[in-house]
C-alpha cells in the first residue's frame, strides 16, 4: 500500500473530531511554514541592508544609506534620541510580525492534537464496552488515536523553532539600527 492509500484509509476509520483536529493541524502547519519562509526572506534582506548602512557609517559617512530603515523612518534625516526611539519601536513592530501566530501555534497545537487523541481513545473504550473486542483491535485503535498527538507535537516543534529563528533575526535588525543611531547621535 502506498502512503496516500494509508492516509485515506486512516481518515475513513477516524471519527469526525479526529479528522477535524488533523485538518486544523494541517492548516497550522501550512501557515507556520508560509509565515516562516516569507518572514525569513524579508528579514534576511532587511538585515543585509542594515549591515551595509552600518558599515557605511563606520567608514565615515555622516548619513545612513537610502536603503536603511532609518532613512525611511526619520523624514527629516536628522536623527535625535526621540526620533531614534520611534524608529526602533517601529522597526520592532515590523520585524516581529508573524511571531504571535507562531507562538500561538507552538503552544496550542500539542493540546489540539491531544484533544483528538483523547476523543479517539474514549471512542475506543466505548466500543470496547459495547462489544467483546480483542486486545489487538483495541491496541490498533489506540495506536491510530495517537497520530493526532504526534501531529500536534510536530507542528509545535516547527512553530517554536521558526519563532526562535525569526525572533533572533528581528533582534539582529534592531541591534544594527541601534548601532546606526548611536553613531549618528555622535555626529550631532
Amino acid at each position: 500500500m502506498d502512503s496516500i492509500t494509508l492516509i485515506i484509509d486512516y481518515l475513513q476509520k477516524s471519527n469526525a473530531i479526529t479528522v477535524a483536529v488533523l485538518i486544523w493541524l494541517s492548516l497550522y502547519f501550512i501557515m507556520v511554514n508560509w509565515i516562516f519562509l516569507y518572514r525569513y526572506i524579508v528579514l534576511t534582506f532587511w538585515l543585509k541592508r542594515e549591515k551595509r548602512s552600518l558599515e557605511s557609517l563606520k567608514m565615515g559617512s555622516k548619513r545612513v544609506l537610502m536603503s536603511s530603515f532609518l532613512h525611511h523612518c526619520s523624514p527629516s534625516q536628522k536623527i535625535t534620541q526621540e526620533s531614534g526611539d520611534y524608529c526602533i519601536f517601529d522597526a520592532t513592530q515590523k520585524s516581529t510580525k508573524g511571531l504571535t501566530f507562531l507562538s500561538i501555534a507552538a503552544s496550542t497545537s500539542p493540546f489540539i492534537g491531544l484533544f483528538g487523541t483523547v476523543v479517539s481513545i474514549l471512542e475506543t473504550f466505548y466500543i470496547l464496552g459495547k462489544t467483546k473486542a480483542s486486545i489487538t483491535t483495541i491496541s490498533a485503535s489506540i495506536g491510530e488515536a495517537l497520530v493526532a498527538t504526534a501531529a500536534g507535537i510536530l507542528v509545535a516543534i516547527f512553530a517554536y523553532s521558526y519563532h526562535l529563528v525569526l525572533k533572533r533575526k528581528a533582534y539582529e535588525i534592531i541591534s544594527y539600527l541601534k548601532m546606526q543611531i548611536d553613531i549618528l547621535l555622535q555626529y550631532r
